[in-house]
């Protein structure tokens, strides 16, 4: 499965050479060409990894990056021609996993990627072999059993929908589109069915929710897909 990796950079020569040998060397890249547009695209679509200039207009690289760590603990490697030793405490201070001063070289840059996608599996493995169960304010997935519960009672859930739960469990707060959702629990190419994901939607719904008109948790976000997010009461 190819990895995908947010590049945010507002020097167009720079974004474009990253995005040509990312996408070379077998990537996926969602170039974004400043802070803002790169904080929507990781609030909206699955990032394994982000490269982040620090100067930015909109939004810095530092402000980007403090957004990002309220929610995930994505692996995040710093490029900019501020090298001062201040930047790099600041950067790496905040929660950054790598830095590099421009300029630099395309190798250089592809090593450190691969080496922190490489330390996040690892710990998302570890993670994974120490504990089989998930939790997500009053739902939980015991992964070894294949069993959903919501406030202690089992949810009885169809394949797919304990596909779709786990999926967004893995993966919480985050928004999806329904191309997403189906490759990642249906396992083949999409053919622009957005009925069968709707489908499983509501019937996950009907399952997990006391009130599937007002769902608790599984948010429709108009115009993209959706996403688990509890505010503790139905919306």
């Amino acid at each position: 499965m190819n990895r995908t990796i947010l590049v945010a950079e507002d020097e167009g020569d720079i974004r474009d050479l990253l995005t040509i040998h990312l996408e070379e060397n077998g990537y996926q890249v969602l170039p974004a060409r400043d802070g803002r547009e790169a904080f929507h695209i990781f609030r909206t679509q699955a990032v394994d990894l982000a490269i982040l200039d620090v100067m930015m207009p909109g939004m810095d690289g530092f402000t980007l990056l403090r957004k990002v760590r309220e929610t995930s603990t994505l692996p995040v490697i710093f490029v900019t021609a501020r090298a001062e030793e201040i930047d790099k405490v600041l950067g790496l201070g905040l929660g950054a996993d790598d830095y590099l001063a421009k300029p630099f070289s395309m190798a250089e840059l592809l090593a450190r990627v691969e080496a922190q996608l490489r330390r996040s599996h690892d710990y998302a493995a570890g993670k994974t072999s120490s504990s089989s169960v998930l939790h997500y304010g009053e739902l939980s997935i015991d992964k070894d059993k294949c069993c959903a519960y919501r406030a202690g009672k089992p949810l009885e859930l169809g394949g797919k929908e304990y596909k779709l739960l786990l999926f967004f469990m893995e993966h919480p707060e985050k928004v999806f589109t329904r191309r997403q959702l189906y490759g990642a629990v249906w396992e083949e190419p999409y053919l622009d069915d957005d009925n069968t994901v709707m489908a499983h939607i509501s019937r996950l719904r009907s399952r997990l929710e006391e009130d599937p008109g007002r769902p608790r948790y599984l948010k429709t976000i108009r115009g993209i897909g959706y996403k688990l997010h509890d505010t503790g009461e139905g919306t």
